[in-house]
């Protein structure tokens, strides 16, 4: 791995209102199953955008096809205006990183090599630079460990740089993620449920901590089943429902709304599939996230 801090774009420094994300007319499919539905959401520069909606509504797949792990069958994704590629690597080069519901960290390495190693898309040492390790290898390396070392220090963990990932509580596992995917320096965070089996005192951390990192010009969006959390959190939530935006707006809006409060309490919609389908649509999102994660590296830098 090398490591530098010069960025090869400059992803951050939005003004702030502009919008950092736009999707329109997402849809995704896997086979007869449509999980997500033409749906259509902008996160602005300077917001905090919460997504929420029942298990199996689509959430997950619908920031699967905004970062690029899945491509959509019909829609397109922009960043700052620009298309994105249908590529992870790339999704992430241009300024968007996100954190996964289930934590994914390099379990054996340090929590600071796992920082390091969310400096990748940001770095221009090539293989000759690391091979031969020369005056500006070295400069740059310190420069990125310093770098990583003030991510820790942003999230509470700079007192645990040399501890294995593994052996951190659930809570600090999260926020080595999420200092994991800064390390990228996004202009655009996607937090998966950053707030999962947490208890109350370190999802009021977790949610200072989301505060900060919108206070650092990164906008935010997030995915969760807590809704105090959701609603106190975010400038605005959209509800998907059966994969598709049932409402957009702010908390109290939402909040009233009795076609979420319907679809919370489990009541039947117009033409609601069932359970069953709705299992099959989880189903088939869980076997099409496997299969991404396990495939063979096949990308072209071209």
């Amino acid at each position: 791995m090398t490591t530098d801090t010069t960025t090869k774009s400059a992803p951050t420094g939005a003004t702030p209102g502009e919008p950092v994300l736009d999707a329109r007319g997402v849809t995704m499919r896997f086979g007869g199953l449509t999980a997500v539905s033409d749906v259509d959401l902008t996160v602005n520069a300077g917001e905090i955008v919460g997504l929420i909606g029942p298990n199996g509504a689509g959430k997950t797949t619908f920031f699967n096809c905004l970062t690029g792990l899945y491509v959509p069958t019909e829609g397109e994704v922009r960043y700052k205006g620009q298309i994105l590629p249908p590529k992870s690597f790339k999704v992430t080069a241009a300024g968007i990183a996100r954190t996964f519901q289930n934590i994914r960290l390099f379990a054996n390495m340090t929590v600071l090599e796992n920082v390091l190693v969310g400096r990748h898309t940001r770095t221009k040492e090539g293989l000759w630079s690391a091979l031969l390790r020369g005056p500006g290898f070295h400069k740059a390396e310190a420069a990125s460990r310093a770098r990583a070392m003030e991510l820790l220090e942003f999230v509470g963990l700079a007192g645990k740089a040399d501890h294995l990932a593994r052996n951190l509580p659930y809570g600090e596992q999260r926020k080595l993620e999420i200092a994991r995917a800064l390390a990228s320096e996004p202009g655009l965070l996607l937090l998966d449920e950053p707030t999962a089996g947490m208890n109350p005192q370190e999802t009021r951390a977790a949610e200072e901590l989301i505060f900060a990192i919108r206070d650092k010009g990164i906008a935010v969006l997030v995915i969760e089943h807590d809704m105090r959390f959701i609603m106190n959190l975010c400038d605005r939530v959209a509800v998907l429902v059966q994969g598709k935006k049932l409402i957009e707006g702010d908390a109290a809006t939402v909040q009233s709304d009795e076609r979420v409060i319907a679809a919370y309490l489990g009541e039947p919609l117009a033409n609601d599939p069932g359970a069953a389908e709705a299992a099959e649509v989880e189903a088939a999102e869980a076997a099409a996230e496997a299969a991404a994660q396990t495939a063979p590296a096949k990308e072209n830098d071209r």
